[in-house]
């Protein structure tokens, strides 16, 4: 008993120090490069959308508004108080539909993560997250034009933390904010990535999201919503995944639902949203997912 303990123990450490040494320096890199935004860079970015209030920019608005999401360094609960201060200055909810959408997909530190799934599921996971934020901001235009999507209600400007007068002590002091709240899960998302590298056979993920590409995609869409927790925490499981033959179109999809359904953004979503357009949220997330998938698996 005690020999096949110390067997497995070896196995498992030999995949988790492997899984380790291959994402731990993109974990490193995304952690230094969202404190950088954040401290220094933020505030622009935010007074960028901020200043297109009132100019008539149509869609090509809504193109940057979905780009600045991206860019945007917030987590959702940060983004909410941020985007109810846009609404009060009178921004549209088309665009805020936009800025939201994306920023909830995707963010700088999220695209380092992602460099270690490889290139083309890097592009794939920025173009997705771009475009679905688009298609946020188009559908609102075309069905809520005239009326009001969301309730910000309560809510106002959202107060910064980065507030040391020492510049080098305010971004030291994000960065380990940005540590504590993410490594546990980064930990864990290589740990749980061993245990399955090491129990479940590669033969099961190839079936489950590479063969049928179809039912693949439909099932990488749908434990999405329980299985993300943390976008950094769920590299690990990726990148074992592909490499067991999970298909692009899967991962894409997983991509997208697991982040707009986690529990922590569903329930900042809620707040701004009643009970209808929080189902039509549920709906546009998991159809653009499905769509986004198989035409990826169609493609490659």
């Amino acid at each position: 008993m005690f020999d096949i303990l110390r067997r497995e123990s070896i196995y498992l450490w030999y995949y988790f120090s492997l899984q380790l040494e291959q994402i731990f320096g993109y974990w490193v890199l995304g952690m230094v490069l969202g404190s950088v935004i954040s401290v220094f860079a933020k505030d622009h970015i935010h007074g960028l959308f901020r200043s297109m209030h009132g100019k008539r920019l149509g869609v090509l608005g809504m193109i940057a508004a979905s780009a600045l999401g991206i860019a945007s360094p917030l987590c959702m609960y940060g983004t909410i108080p941020l985007a109810a201060s846009f609404s009060e200055s009178g921004m549209e909810d088309d665009w805020l539909a936009a800025f939201m959408m994306s920023s909830i997909l995707l963010n700088p530190q999220l695209i380092l993560y992602s460099m270690a799934l490889g290139p083309t599921a890097l592009v794939i996971r920025i173009v997705s997250s771009f475009l679905c934020g688009l298609a946020a901001g188009l559908l609102i235009r075309s069905f809520y034009h005239e009326r009001g999507f969301f309730n910000f209600d309560g809510f106002s400007q959202p107060r910064s933390r980065d507030t040391d007068p020492n510049i080098l002590m305010r971004f030291l002091k994000n960065l380990g904010r940005n540590i504590r709240a993410t490594g546990p899960m980064f930990l864990l998302g290589v740990v749980l990535s061993a245990l399955f590298q090491r129990y479940v056979p590669a033969e099961l993920v190839a079936d489950l999201f590479g063969n049928n590409r179809g039912f693949g995609v439909l099932m990488a869409a749908t434990i999405g919503v329980p299985l993300y927790a943390c976008g950094g925490g769920t590299i690990p499981l990726l990148q074992a995944w592909l490499l067991d033959g999970m298909s692009m179109g899967s991962a894409a999809a997983f991509m997208i639902t697991g982040p707009a359904t986690k529990i922590t953004n569903l329930g900042a979503v809620k707040i701004v949203l009643g009970v209808k357009c929080f189902v039509l949220y549920w709906v546009f997330t998991i159809g653009f997912a499905l769509l986004t998938g198989w035409f990826v698996d169609f493609v490659l």
